[in-house]
């Protein structure tokens, strides 16, 4: 493979991040395999061979707006593909939406467990409107969340109803479509326009099972992801490598799908 791009990590700023990741572990029992800091997540990037990582940020409060967009300014780089957020409930969401758009950023990171909405929830319908019509990229937390109950506010079947509005709106569907909901994945939104990132999915779906989904979907729509820091970026190359698929689909996967969206 000549490069790798991650398609879907976190890093905060250094004074917030031992905190931040400290509390989303105690919340969902997971283990962080990093820090959260930006330098831990470019060494992990330089010893795993990716060349760029899209870093998401998550706005929980609608007042996060301005900073998550300054430290997005700061971190942009070569390396680094900023997706920034916007809260639904922010009084000028319609606006900063165009703001992302008009200062350069790519895409938009939205988790509806972490900013309590449902996916296709009528509310959002002007958000996603202006996403489409500014050429935004959005990627959803999809599935469940391994700190919440089991509300199906993300599901395949709520992503789907999305896409058929929307159909101009370049959606990314996290965890391989839906995290713990990946019978689901592959009755509903295989084979759909919706891009499907491999973070935090691979192991948990199963072997068999995540290779079913990665070859029923359209081999366009599949992009490599990590959810740096919460699984390791050499062991996630690894689960993709050792997939029983073609040599060029890994290849889609592992960059050339990212590349050709993220220069659309």
């Amino acid at each position: 493979m000549s490069k790798i791009i991650d398609f879907h990590t976190h890093a905060f700023p250094d004074r917030i991040a031992d905190k931040t990741v400290a509390t989303v572990a105690d919340n969902g029992n997971v283990v962080p395999c990093l820090d959260g800091k930006i330098s831990s997540l470019l060494d992990s990037m330089d010893k795993n061979g990716i060349e760029q990582s899209v870093l998401c940020a998550i706005a929980t409060r609608p007042s996060q707006f301005d900073n998550i967009m300054k430290w997005s300014h700061q971190i942009a780089s070569d390396r680094f593909i900023m997706f920034p957020s916007v809260h639904p409930d922010d009084p000028l969401a319609l606006e900063h939406i165009s703001a992302v758009a008009d200062e350069g950023f790519k895409g938009i990171k939205m988790h509806p467990y972490y900013q309590g909405f449902t996916v296709d929830d009528k509310k959002m319908f002007p958000l996603y409107e202006r996403m489409q019509e500014c050429g935004l990229i959005v990627l959803f937390h999809a599935g469940f969340d391994v700190g919440y109950p089991k509300d199906r506010i993300a599901d395949p079947v709520r992503m789907v109803r999305v896409a058929e509005r929307f159909p101009a709106l370049r959606i990314v569907a996290a965890h391989l479509g839906g995290w713990g909901d990946w019978d689901n994945v592959a009755k509903h939104l295989v084979g759909k326009k919706v891009y499907f990132d491999t973070s935090f999915a691979v192991k948990l779906c199963g072997k068999e099972l995540a290779t079913k989904i990665i070859k029923a979907h359209l081999p366009e729509y599949l992009l490599f992801g990590t959810d740096s820091p919460w699984t390791d970026q050499g062991v996630e190359v690894t689960n993709i490598e050792g997939l029983d698929i073609s040599d060029d689909l890994k290849e889609k996967i592992l960059w050339g799908n990212a590349e050709k969206l993220l220069k659309s």
